[in-house]
């Protein structure tokens, strides 16, 4: 096995591919990267071994075919050290070990057997159909962090895919926030839905970056228990959450008592300074809309230690509003609607809240509120 090939493109590669390392694993080989040089180029693999893999494939000049599984962290900050200049890669003949040479550095790596790999699945399903990069992006980035942190309930980990005719809409909850967006397909599909755990879903967003506004395609197996990713120098597989996701239509309030529209940029700039009191507080920030002279009151406080309050002229319609928020669940929405003109609809302190943007109908989020005493 011997190939040459740039210091910064292997960078690149096993970057990307090292976010499928699991952070503990029971298994040794999980903690290694797999590189499979072959006709002009080599394949770089990580897996977790149960719910995601990725490949990188990287042009080199390869000399001698073969493959070598690597520590994965040894292996990745060896890499980044170096120059950016040519790596020299050989395997030792007799053993699993690696033979590195750039610049003036000269160093080996041990390895394990390549055949103790997982074998990552190329999926063949019915249901596959191509996206545009930036905009599947921008779509994970509007509901990912909605989804569920602890495993209490599984499939709440997840983001569900529902495809209906040519619109494709991604939802993620965690029982106390509801995010929902669509996308509208190029061509109609047969209805199904499906469970991307999240995670996967947080690291192909950082792969698509490289794309733009390129196409990718997606496949989901015929059992519905797999989906593949697949943007052409990079692939990810999942598996899918198993599992009955809620039925979110009936969270999403079909009315509203209160209506405002504000500034995203204004309103976002006092949220996160009122943000800064509730964190070292109770985590809660109030909302006090009043209607007759269009103005909305952000407060927060934080016990013995002081308080802030703001004061924004709107556009209110309906009642007034008093209503409260968990400050995290607040500023986790507002870092995606960063321009443009942001509604936020209420009708009691009880009530969930809707927030969406003025401009974009595609997309809207639902939070429960906060019990405080007024």
């Amino acid at each position: 096995m011997k190939f040459t090939c740039d210091q910064d493109k292997l960078q690149k590669a096993l970057s990307a591919v090292s976010r499928a390392i699991p952070n503990r694993s029971s298994l040794p080989i999980t903690n290694h990267i797999l590189i499979d040089a072959g006709n002009n180029e080599i394949v770089i693999s990580a897996t977790d071994a149960e719910t995601m893999a990725i490949t990188y494939s990287l042009p080199a000049n390869v000399g001698e075919m073969g493959a070598l599984a690597l520590p994965s962290r040894l292996l990745t900050d060896f890499i980044s050290s170096l120059p950016p200049d040519i790596i020299n890669f050989g395997k030792n003949a007799d053993s699993y070990q690696a033979l590195l040479t750039c610049a003036k550095n000269k160093s080996s790596i041990e390895g394990i057997n390549p055949s103790e790999f997982p074998p990552i699945p190329k999926n063949t399903g019915s249901t596959q159909f191509k996206l545009s990069a930036s905009k599947f992006k921008n779509a994970i980035a509007k509901v990912v962090f909605s989804a569920a942190t602890d495993d209490s309930r599984p499939i709440l980990m997840g983001v569900q895919f529902l495809i209906q005719d040519s619109k494709l809409t991604l939802a993620a909850a965690d029982g106390f926030r509801l995010s929902v967006c669509k996308i509208k397909l190029d061509t109609d599909q047969t209805a199904t839905s499906f469970v991307v755990p999240a995670r996967a879903l947080s690291e192909l967003g950082k792969l698509l970056v490289e794309l733009g506004d390129n196409q990718f395609t997606m496949t989901v197996n015929e059992q519905n228990t797999q989906v593949e990713f697949d943007l052409g120098f990079s692939r990810m597989v999942s598996q899918l959450l198993q599992g009955t996701f809620p039925k979110y239509d009936q969270l999403i309030p079909d009315d509203w008592k209160t209506k405002i529209t504000i500034s995203a940029k204004e309103f976002i700039r006092e949220t996160k300074i009122a943000s800064i009191f509730a964190r070292d507080g109770s985590g809660i920030i109030r909302l006090h809309a009043e209607a007759s002279s269009g103005k909305l009151q952000i407060m927060a406080k934080a016990e013995e230690l002081g308080n802030n309050e703001s004061e924004l002229i709107t556009e209110i319609q309906g009642d007034d509003l008093k209503i409260a928020f968990n400050s995290r669940y607040l500023m986790d929405i507002l870092q995606i609607l960063e321009n443009g003109m942001l509604i936020i609809e209420g009708s009691s302190p009880q009530s969930p809240g809707v927030i969406k943007s003025a401009d974009h109908e595609d997309f809207i989020h639902v939070v429960m509120p906060m019990f405080v005493q007024w």
